[in-house]
């Protein structure tokens, strides 16, 4: 088992559990590179028999703040003007389609902002572990532009349609309770027990028979990595046109001086 791919640091811990540490503080913002290496990662534990569950955290103050907008070439997705096309598949999403096919349970540990993409990595978990700094959103039509990372499908699979429309039409913010309440978390408990937290419930699982876990895996999560690609390839379609807007370059600078958009519809 190797023990870091890229910004990804990989530990064994005891009871047949693998922890994944996503290692940008304290941001942890992703791009293209990090959610390829996350793949990879996975998809090495998916043929390793001492690895019956993972726990994906992070090392800093936030889960994932999504994208960095400070890097020159990359939108608020992190990499979508890697496309030349409307029609052309976003390479960033097509790595992420790939986190949906292993085949070993996840759970996520997290703390203070999971925002847009990065809510996006945590729903592609089976389970998610809050605290009282979490703070979701899927604010992307605060930046002009419409969800991805396959949140169209995963966040209404999770708390049902119209909490989701509520949270994406709104970009409003859920704490860590609120997220419990409606479905997008599993445990709340304090911001110095979530990754503990996240790794009992991990070895809770791996305690269990490996072939039956692998199995009901399968079986839960049927059809859920074809459902994601169709839904990013709609994601990114529409991405493609709306980051290049007027209105998605105010809501960038709007976000980023923490003001309400003056948006123009052009």
């Amino acid at each position: 088992m190797k023990s870091h791919y890229g910004d990804i640091k990989v530990t064994k811990l005891p009871g047949f559990v693998v922890q994944c540490e996503i290692d940008r503080p304290p941001n942890n913002f992703f791009d293209l590179i990090l959610v390829r290496d996350m793949a990879d990662c996975f998809d090495d534990l998916d043929k390793d028999p001492n690895c019956r569950a993972i726990v994906l955290c992070a090392n800093g103050k936030h889960f994932c703040a999504g994208a960095n907008f400070s890097t020159p070439d990359q939108t608020a997705e992190g990499d979508v003007l890697a496309a030349e096309s409307a029609e052309q598949r976003n390479p960033i999403y097509q790595e992420a389609v790939r986190l949906f096919g292993n085949k070993k349970p996840i759970v996520a540990a997290v703390q203070g902002a999971a925002v847009g993409g990065g809510l996006g990595v945590a729903m592609m978990a089976d389970f998610r572990v809050v605290c009282e700094s979490t703070r979701i959103t899927a604010n992307f039509v605060k930046l002009g532009f419409t969800p991805g990372f396959g949140l169209t499908h995963t966040l209404p699979r999770a708390i049902g349609i119209q909490k989701a429309h509520l949270m994406f039409f709104t970009g409003r913010r859920l704490n860590g309770e609120t997220a419990l309440e409606w479905g997008a978390a599993d445990i709340l408990t304090t911001a110095n027990d979530v990754r503990e937290r996240a790794i009992r419930l991990a070895q809770e699982i791996a305690e269990n028979a490996p072939l039956a876990l692998l199995s009901l895996r399968e079986q839960l999560r049927s059809g859920l990595q074809d459902a994601v690609q169709a839904a990013t390839d709609v994601e990114g379609t529409e991405q493609f046109w709306l980051t290049r807007t007027d209105d998605h370059l105010e809501g960038v600078n709007a976000v980023s001086e923490r003001r309400v958009g003056n948006f123009k519809g052009r």
